[in-house]
């Protein structure tokens, strides 16, 4: 555990600066949520139920989780690229723990998204989203926000070290923002057709947005909704766990095995 402990954080470190030389891929996720924010918030407000600051507020949540989803998107492209272009391999001649390599990534993401969450919720504060619930409770929806973020990074991680080429990374990874379309993240899922609503609800997006709302004080949990969704913490809580259950050890053993 200490050998994880120092070789993690040696890994860690290498990520932060990695990102520090390389801020395109950050720019652009970090930016895009604020642009969809200003463009929905005033936009769909306007043809929707709910419009003006109550939308924005019923939004915000929905961005937030939609970016800690694109944690599959970096966090392939980094896995891809490091496997491409020999570094996994350098970094499997060493003597560390199989696992530093993929855990300094999804920790590292996790700093990185810390800290690109402070804009998001500086520009929903300035269009009129407000948190109506208490601090703890606050703080209890940034912390599952984050435990999202973490399981999709490695999820993008596993996914990242099957491809073939960082080209391949690419393609599949931008097609990741698809997910936040089938989920509650920007509309509610009661208005969509029955089988559609199914697939929204099952979407962990979905629950993990829900539970945020709850969380904030900015809309109730919907009645009639898939379990996940009608206890939007547990059921968020349920997926987190599942996902890293599943996707940490394949990880793990993909990039100890590594393409052969």
């Amino acid at each position: 555990m200490s050998a994880l402990v120092y070789d993690g954080g040696a890994m860690l470190g290498r990520q932060l600066r990695r990102v520090r030389n390389n801020p395109g891929l950050l720019i652009l996720t970090q930016t895009m949520p604020i642009s969809m924010l200003l463009f929905f918030g005033y936009v769909f407000g306007s043809a929707l139920a709910m419009p003006g600051e109550r939308y924005r507020s019923f939004l915000l949540p929905g961005l937030l989780v939609a970016t800690a989803a694109n944690g599959i998107m970096t966090g392939m492209f980094q896995a891809a690229q490091d496997a491409h272009r020999g570094v996994t391999d350098r970094f499997r001649t060493l003597p560390m723990s199989r696992a530093a390599a993929p855990l300094g990534q999804a920790v590292a993401d996790l700093v990185v998204t810390v800290l690109g969450t402070v804009p998001l919720l500086l520009t929903g504060l300035a269009v009129g989203w407000r948190i109506e619930g208490s601090a703890l409770e606050a703080a209890g929806a940034l912390g599952l926000l984050l435990l999202f973020r973490f399981a999709m990074t490695w999820i993008g991680v596993f996914l990242g070290l099957l491809t073939r080429s960082e080209e391949a990374a690419g393609q599949l990874g931008g097609a990741t923002f698809l997910l936040p379309l089938l989920s509650n993240a920007y509309i509610p899922a009661d208005g969509l057709p029955g089988w559609l609503r199914t697939v929204a609800e099952w979407n962990p997006i979905s629950a993990v947005t829900t539970a945020l709302r709850d969380l904030f004080g900015n809309a109730p949990v919907p009645d009639g909704a898939a379990w996940p969704v009608a206890h939007p913490v547990a059921g968020s809580l349920a997926w987190c766990a599942v996902l890293l259950a599943v996707f940490v050890p394949l990880a793990v053993r993909r990039y100890a095995r590594g393409e052969g």
